[in-house]
Order: C-alpha cells, then sequence, then structure tokens
C-alpha cells in the first residue's frame, strides 16, 4: 500500500503543476521568458539525466535477469527507439499544440491542445507508476521519473496556460482546464498499479520506452526552443541550467541506496 501512496502523491504534484501559470501572471513579458528559458534548459537536462542514469540502466539490470546481454543491448535499445517514434506520432498528430513560449500563434484548437495535452499526462502517469513499482523497495527511479517528468512539465504547462489565454479563456477557466487535462496522470497511474499483476513483466517493456519519450522531449521539443535565444549571455544560462538538470539526476543516483 505505501507504493499505491506514493504513486499517488507523486502524480499528484505533477497534476499541480498546472497551476503554475498563476505563479506568472502579474510578471512582464520579458521577465516571464528569461524565467521560462532557464526552465525549459533545466528541464531538457533532467530529462536526459533521468533517461541515461536512471531508466536505461534500470531497463538493462531488468532485462539482464531473463536475457543474454546482446538480446538485452538490443532490444532495450529498440524500444528506446520505439519510444522516440511513439512520442513523434502522438505530438505529430494528436498534440496538435505543443509549445513552451507565450508567443503562441492564436487558433480555435484550444480544445484539441487539452485532448493532446491529457494524453500526453496519461502516459505520465503510467510511466510514474511503473517506475515506483519496480524500484521498489528503495523507490529511486520513481523518484527520479518524478522529478524529470515535474521539471519538463514546468514551462510545458506555462506554455499551455498561455495557449488557453491567447485562445479565449479566461484566466479561472485556463487554469482550471489545464488542471483537469493534467489529472489524467492520476488515471493513468491508478491503472497501471491495479492492472500490474495482469500484466507481469511490462515494466521491462514501459520503462525503455519512457526513455525514449525522455530523450526525445529533450532534444527535439526542449532543445530546439532554447535555440531561438542566441544571446551569449542567454546561451552560458541554457548551458548552465541544462547540466544542473543532468547533474540533479547524477546525484539522485549516486546517493540511491
Amino acid at each position: 500500500m505505501n507504493d499505491l501512496i506514493l504513486i499517488l502523491a507523486s502524480v499528484t504534484a505533477v497534476s499541480l503543476v498546472a497551476f503554475i501559470g498563476i505563479l506568472f501572471v502579474g510578471l512582464k513579458e520579458a521577465v516571464i521568458g528569461r524565467i521560462l528559458m532557464a526552465l525549459v534548459g533545466f528541464a531538457s537536462g533532467s530529462l536526459i539525466g533521468g533517461a541515461f542514469f536512471h531508466l536505461l540502466p534500470e531497463a538493462l539490470t531488468q532485462a539482464l535477469a531473463s536475457e543474454t546481454l546482446e538480446r538485452t543491448v538490443q532490444g532495450t535499445l529498440q524500444l528506446v527507439i520505439a519510444g522516440i517514434i511513439f512520442f513523434f506520432i502522438m505530438e505529430k498528430f494528436l498534440y496538435w499544440r505543443h509549445c513552451h513560449d507565450e508567443k503562441c500563434p492564436v487558433h480555435v484548437f484550444v480544445y484539441l491542445n487539452l485532448i493532446g495535452d491529457g494524453i500526453h499526462n496519461f502516459i505520465d502517469g503510467i510511466t510514474i507508476a511503473a517506475s515506483f513499482l519496480i524500484s521498489y523497495p528503495s523507490y529511486t527511479l520513481g523518484f527520479a521519473t518524478t522529478l524529470g517528468v515535474i521539471f519538463h512539465e514546468i514551462p510545458q504547462e506555462l506554455g499551455d496556460f498561455g495557449v488557453l489565454l491567447y485562445g479565449g479563456f479566461g484566466k479561472r477557466k485556463a487554469l482550471t482546464y489545464n488542471f483537469i487535462s493534467a489529472l489524467a496522470a492520476v488515471a493513468g497511474a491508478l491503472i497501471t498499479y491495479f492492472l500490474a499483476s495482469y500484466f507481469q513483466g511490462a515494466e521491462q517493456l514501459l520503462v525503455p520506452f519512457a526513455a525514449g519519450g525522455f530523450i526525445y522531449m529533450a532534444t527535439t521539443d526542449l532543445m530546439p526552443e532554447l535555440h531561438k535565444r542566441t544571446q551569449a549571455k542567454e546561451s552560458l544560462i541554457q548551458l548552465l541550467s541544462i547540466l544542473t538538470g543532468i547533474g540533479l539526476m547524477s546525484a539522485l543516483k549516486i546517493l540511491s541506496p
């Protein structure tokens, strides 16, 4: 039961990030832009660190228990590729509006944005729950995955909040709908937890698959946003933010029992 409590606490924390927009309502656009770029860099680094320091080593360890080394490496990398391709398809065809910058164009697809975000959050919930279940009793992988998701969600939810405001929603309505979409993570986590016993070994597929998603989001979604700011000072802040995110995930790995 302790693992269920930890899973619910983690996905609830992720869902509450949907309210992050309220902290930036009164700030000037230039200030928001600087903060947002630092957060995007930190999120990118934490996702890379989470994938390479936590998810992939755990996937290889799990697979080695039942496969030869060659089959383990090849099968794990194939699942990573599958995760990258899946997240590309999800973003390309389902996630119509995926934006981390407040200067997003206004369009009529705000509800499709919410649906796509809900699907994304549902998968986040699955990933978090699976990470906790396979890292018992230390739960280190679960905590690392949760942090990686949270750091990614902060700039993402800020962008989504801006899209909803520009799409015609009031501040209260934008926050409410964004939070409802975020609650899909709770649904994904609960389904994974209660059906885990029916899908023994499924975590061996989910973890490298999630690593592919982390790598995809960090390198093709977040880092291109950083390239929009090219001044030397901003670039240095971006680099330091990325390294800080990677360093945090490395520290979690070193300090884990």
